[in-house]
């Protein structure tokens, strides 16, 4: 009878922890490198995620697609190399010290504080990772605040500004007041807001010249006013010019509030809104309103009329009121008129309140100050029509607040303009550079191409300058009268990479501008800015791979090891304007091509219902909680059999299906473990041909079915290969051969040539599942590995995939097969429909007689 040591129930959460432990004394990953030593390399380079909190779902989903990628890599006889890396810079972590040491510690005391914090957590992610089964380098991973890819950090700085592409410079950034700083794209999302919707006019300065614009010799009244709309009154304050379109018509209008200049396309639907009736008296385009000016509501100042093929018509009243300092088309509007930096008001401070200075609001949080302005606009008979109004607005992605666009003086990379360096200036744009490389590169699914390819052609140049104490500095030294970089940036920045290699960004900190610039430093001011950490991340493909000359140089802390460009960059589908994104227009600016060959998109996870998980809605699954319970073996294979291009929906529901499927696939490799428990494959092998018919058909349909997962590995189908896994255990092993197997198994002598025969085939296909199985259920199919001796190999992951015999692939013999099986089927329908209508009690009692010609009866 058969025997095994190999239980039937998995006792997964109390039996992976052991193995995680052996993986870590046994020192397997090290063995499995040692084992794929010479083989081509292939390089799944680690998106970093942040060192703070523990993981959740999602974590666990990336990490473990990337585990089953690297794990099939190497069976499939690569030298795959994973080496996890953290994020460690950023507001996150540097608010997390301010609340638990208050907000006015010395920079260098916080830097060190979030270090060691950042290092906790890293420690806490870690473990958790290792218990989902996760292989890897994690005695070396790489870390953003090790002090050497902070100091290589700065290096790759230097070089895209000796290339060409840095400059410093006011413009409108994405600004956040809870972050105190600058946000990156990536780091901006979109809710809905209510604000005031107001229509403000600006009374008539210029009569004479508005007449003429309308061709007229006089207007028929001296009071009047250009109408603007607007969702941001806070703005108001702040407003230097009016924007209207060239080619859009604008009527002049007689109304009982006196004349109002609207957009003719807009002039009904305004009306309507201020219940007035108006007579239109005269049209023009808008290019004849250019350089009017019209009085500012409340302040005793005028508002020229600029032209911007921007403005629209779809809402509002088709003239645009422009506070260059919180508009990027405001801003470029009016530095195409000739408005010099310090001609630009910024009424708003970082943490968003009006300056004191500033008459009638002084010190009051703009969003507290938007019904004080509306109420000014109104004592003052310009306001024409007040309304709430509901729209998608920006705001920051950690603190859920709303942001604004605010000028300020930042470093930017150029992707149109690049302002050069010393004479040298790029070939090309760094937007066209980006563009190529998308173009060149492999997307997984492949809807990612076009989208990272509108990101890019769209997007404004990369501010990369933040705010902050935790980050790594972007070490210049601006002259304090001519606000130019010192003539030795360059060798500076070196100096500079050299202490900050030795010491962390704290040398920076601590740093005595004379130790550098001697006595040039009384003319020279240090900056106090942070790189973006979207430039930390991104950088890695040389901080960490070393960039093209990674192998060669010693470049990057794991450039022996890994190698550029990556094979895939692997995280989820927010990343397209995250990690993808950042690490593409750093390694164009270095290297003129995109880091990686390949992009694999995945979901994010929902509910069974499709909702996100939130605490609030009581949905969230934590995979602490999963491992715990039902084994990370359980997770693993629901990642795997998830089709991870769209969302991922998880739920108890879901696990429990899971669950089942994950029984049967054990119940089936039980059995094969206890039916070839006496086989020795050395002392009972058979040859091929003295195989009984269906056990050679069962190892050509085992081939087949490797033949296919591995191609279903190869292009990351992993839901195909959960599926055809499973199908295989249920359906053609648990409900055909085997299920005609035991007969043999147990009642022929045993060592019979029918039973070896069977035992043959048996043995072949434990050895060929547990293979292909480990990349995704890998717990256990190092559990099987330690039952069947495994050789003298301590991991089935030094392996690779089996090569069948010669003989052991038949097309004919599967085709033949699959026609007795159809046979079969049609049988066993019969039956069920004869004892359904209670003819038969069980199929024993049927006499079953099958009719046949042609094809079907030579069989």
């Amino acid at each position: 009878l058969p025997d095994t040591p190999f239980p039937m129930r998995g006792d997964l959460a109390k039996r992976e922890p052991q193995w995680v432990q052996e993986w870590q004394e046994k020192k397997i990953y090290p063995a499995i490198r040692a084992a794929s030593k010479g083989r081509p390399k292939f390089i799944l380079h680690d998106g970093p995620p942040y060192a703070n909190g523990d993981i959740h779902i999602g974590h666990a989903v990336n990490k473990i697609l990337k585990d089953i990628i690297v794990k099939a890599r190497n069976l499939a006889g690569y030298d795959a190399v994973y080496v996890p890396g953290w994020d460690c810079h950023g507001m996150p972590i540097e608010r997390e010290i301010e609340k638990q040491h208050g907000k006015h510690l010395p920079v260098e005391k916080t830097q060190s504080l979030c270090r060691a914090y950042a290092a906790e957590q890293i420690e806490r992610q870690k473990q958790d990772f290792q218990r989902l089964g996760v292989l890897g380098d994690w005695d070396h991973p790489y870390l953003t605040m090790a002090y050497r890819n902070e100091a290589d950090e700065i290096r790759t700085l230097g070089k895209i500004l000796e290339k060409g592409y840095v400059y410093r410079g006011l413009k409108p950034v994405n600004w956040c007041f809870d972050c105190a700083s600058a946000l990156a794209e990536a780091e901006v999302e979109y809710a809905d807001r209510k604000d005031f919707a107001i229509d403000v006019g600006f009374a008539f300065a210029e009569p004479e010249k508005i007449a003429k614009a309308f061709g007229l010799a006089k207007l028929p009244a001296e009071k009047g006013w250009i109408v603007i709309w607007t969702t941001t009154p806070w703005t108001i304050p702040a407003n230097q010019a009016l924007n209207a379109h060239p080619e859009h018509v604008y009527n002049l209008v007689a109304t009982e509030r006196g004349l109002l200049i609207l957009a003719a396309d807009l002039q009904d639907a305004c009306l309507a809104r201020y219940r007035l009736s108006g007579e239109t008296l005269a049209s023009c385009k808008g290019k004849a309103l250019e350089l009017i000016a019209f009085r500012h509501p409340f302040y005793d100042r005028l508002a020229p009329v600029y032209l911007g093929e921007y403005v629209v018509l779809d809402t509002g009243t088709g003239i645009v009121h422009s506070a260059p300092a919180y508009g990027v088309e405001d801003f470029d509007s009016c530095r195409h008129y000739g408005m010099k930096d310090e001609q630009i008001l910024t009424p708003v401070t970082g943490g968003g309140k009006f300056v004191a200075s500033l008459p009638f609001f002084g010190g009051m949080m703009i969003w507290k100050a938007n019904p004080e302005i509306v109420k000014k606009i109104e004592e003052c008979g310009a306001l024409f029509h007040c309304e709430d109004y509901v729209h998608s607005y920006m705001h920051c992605w950690r603190h859920k607040t709303p942001i604004i666009y605010r000028a300020s003086t930042q470093w930017f990379a150029s992707m149109d303009s690049p302002p050069g360096f010393n004479g040298a200036r790029p070939a090309e744009s760094l937007r066209a550079t980006a563009l190529r490389g998308i173009d060149n590169t492999r997307f997984y699914p492949d809807w990612g191409q076009a989208r990272l390819h509108g990101m890019i052609a769209n997007r404004p140049d990369w501010t990369l300058s933040r705010q902050r104490q935790w980050g790594v500095p972007a070490p210049f030294f601006i002259h304090k009268e001519t606000g130019e970089l010192h003539p030795r940036t360059l060798e500076l920045l070196e100096q500079v990479a050299e202490r900050v290699g030795q010491g962390g960004i704290e040398a920076w900190q601590t740093l005595d501008p004379k130790e550098l610039l001697g006595a040039e430093a009384e003319q020279y001011v240090k900056i106090k800015d942070t790189l973006d950490v979207w430039f930390d991340s991104g950088s890695t493909h040389q901080t960490v791979m070393g960039g093209p000359e990674g192998r060669t140089n010693g470049a990057g802390s794991h450039g022996a090891e890994l190698q550029f460009p990556a094979d895939l960059y692997l995280e989820g589908s927010d990343q397209h304007r995250g990690w993808f994104h950042s690490s593409l227009l750093v390694s164009c600016m270095l290297n003129g091509v995109p880091p990686y060959k390949a992009l694999l998109t995945h979901g994010f996870v929902v509910d069974g219902h499709g909702r996100k998980m939130s605490k609030s809605l009581g949905n969230v699954i934590a995979p602490q909680k999963v491992s715990g319970t039902l084994g990370a073996e359980v997770l693993r294979l629901w990642v795997a059999a998830t089709d991870y291009s769209g969302e991922l929906s998880i739920s108890d529901e879901i696990l429990k299906r899971v669950v089942e499927g994950y029984r049967r696939i054990r119940n089936t490799l039980r059995f094969l473990l206890a039916n070839t428990a006496d086989f020795d494959p050395q002392a009972h092998a058979l040859p091929l041909e003295d195989w009984l018919e269906i056990d050679r058909y069962a190892l050509a349909l085992t081939q087949s079915l490797q033949r296919e997962m591995m191609r279903d590995y190869d292009n990351y189908d992993f839901h195909f290969v959960a599926q055809k896994l499973q199908g295989f255990c249920s359906e053609d092993l648990g409900g055909f051969y085997l299920d005609i197997l035991k007969d043999r198994l147990y009642t022929a002598g045993k060592d019979s040539k029918a039973r070896r025969s069977a035992q043959n085939a048996l043995h072949q296909i434990l050895q060929r599942l547990v293979r292909l199985m480990a990349p995704i259920l890998s717990f256990t199919a190092e559990e099987i590995w330690a039952v069947t001796g495994g050789g003298k190999d301590e991991t089935v992951f030094t392996h690779t995939w089996d090569e069948f015999p010669a003989a052991g692939y038949s097309q004919e013999l599967l085709d033949r097969w699959r026609s007795i099986r159809d046979i079969r089927a049609a049988v066993q329908k019969q039956l069920e429909e004869a004892r359904v209508a209670g003819k038969i009690g069980s199929s024993l009692q049927a006499e079953v007689e099958i009719r046949a010609s042609g094809d079907k009866l030579a069989l």
